[in-house]
């Protein structure tokens, strides 16, 4: 592995340069996805319902819907019902997605603890390319697994740092 064209930063440093390239922040991700889940759930989505399961007070979340309604992903009616727009629905679908794809690799991984957190943490940093391989190798992962049977009986063996 060659890194001579690579451009070396910080955590911090790649983390802004991300931000800067992407027009969601990780906020606003999750506050799409959980509208997202509730309209799968129930087929709407309420500000008080987004405060509980957010754990945010209903001025945060009414902020944070007008951020959501100037890029165009949601409507809403203040302390009340939040719509997506056809956009919205399209964004919150795939981060719903990403997020199962997430917990379905870490629990094939054997990630057990903290499963929630680990996912939470590593969803919103995965760059597009990094993404779609997920996808893929989840996918190779729930074909007929004769590849994968061994590599879970590895995995449980010990291994001295």
């Amino acid at each position: 592995m060659e890194f001579e064209n690579e451009e070396f930063r910080t955590y911090r440093g790649y983390d802004l340069a991300y931000r800067r390239e992407k027009s969601l922040t990780p906020s606003m991700e999750d506050y799409l996805e959980m509208i997202y889940r509730l309209y799968q759930q129930q087929g709407t989505a309420r500000v008080s319902d987004l405060s509980r399961l957010l754990n945010v007070k209903p001025p945060s979340v009414t902020s944070m819907l007008q951020r959501l309604h100037e890029k165009g992903l949601v409507d809403y009616e203040r302390y009340g019902n939040v719509f997506l727009t056809g956009q919205g629905k399209q964004v919150g679908a795939f981060l719903l997605k990403r997020h199962y794809m997430l917990e379905k690799f870490f629990y094939y991984l054997g990630v057990t603890q903290n499963l929630l957190e680990n996912v939470e943490r590593i969803e919103h940093n995965l760059t597009p390319e990094a993404t779609r391989s997920l996808f893929y190798l989840v996918e190779y992962i729930e074909k007929p697994p004769g590849w994968f049977a061994c590599f879970k009986s590895n995995l449980e063996k010990k291994i001295d740092w």
